[in-house]
């Protein structure tokens, strides 16, 4: 018997203060700062009339203390799920993306060009592997939720993952879509297909940073 459809909506953690300094965060664990806060706290007025059956968080601090915020429920626990982490940039983590390219120029190039097969060093992840990683995140969670409506709040990069696996655009393609801090997006799945209903509703936000194309 072919499984309801499923409904994901999706939120990039708000601003964190190396987000403000184009810091490369991966798997550093980083606050929001004060707007990142407020930003959360606006993503869950927003969402105020939705009724989601789970919500679901990256493991990291950013991702969490954003979906504690929308998801207040003390009776219902936010799921902390590694998987749903940003990409690992290995030896760029903690620099600039000015400081990656000076220090590490063939590395940044490969990086800047969305060279899929390339590994960072010091633990980090190709965009093939980090790709894999998130669709099949999605997949466990979908698999558990047929037919209900979910909330996951995650990271930048995961979102530049998510809307490629939603829309068949190749890893390597120059990114064309937005990625706010805390704004929302909206995806289905069903029938073994993902679709893209909307992305990036930044209209409950006063200002919001872009995730950067090459992330």
């Amino acid at each position: 018997m072919e499984k309801p459809l499923t409904r994901l909506c999706i939120v990039r953690h708000g601003e964190t203060t190396w987000n403000a300094e184009r810091r490369l965060q991966g798997h550093l664990d980083i606050e929001l700062n004060e707007n990142g806060i407020a930003q959360a706290q606006a993503t869950g007025q927003a969402l105020a009339g939705q009724r989601f059956a789970a919500a679901y968080s990256s493991d990291l601090q950013r991702a969490r203390r954003t979906a504690a915020c929308i998801w207040p429920d003390t009776e219902r626990t936010i799921n902390a799920h590694p998987g749903l982490r940003e990409r690992h940039y290995g030896h760029f983590q903690g620099l600039t993306y000015e400081e990656a390219q000076a220090r590490f120029p063939e590395d940044y190039a490969r990086f800047l060009r969305r060279d899929a097969g390339f590994t960072f060093s010091e633990g980090g992840e190709s965009l093939t592997a980090f790709a894999a990683r998130i669709a099949q995140t999605l997949t466990e969670i979908v698999e558990r939720h047929p037919g209900e409506q979910v909330l996951i709040v995650t990271h930048g990069g995961v979102l530049d993952i998510i809307h490629r696996l939603s829309t068949g655009k190749s890893l390597d393609a120059p990114r064309d879509f937005s990625i706010p801090n805390a704004a929302l997006n909206w995806i289905s799945h069903h029938a073994g297909q993902w679709q893209l209903i909307s992305w990036g509703d930044q209209s409950h936000l006063g200002r919001a940073l872009d995730e950067l194309s090459n992330a």
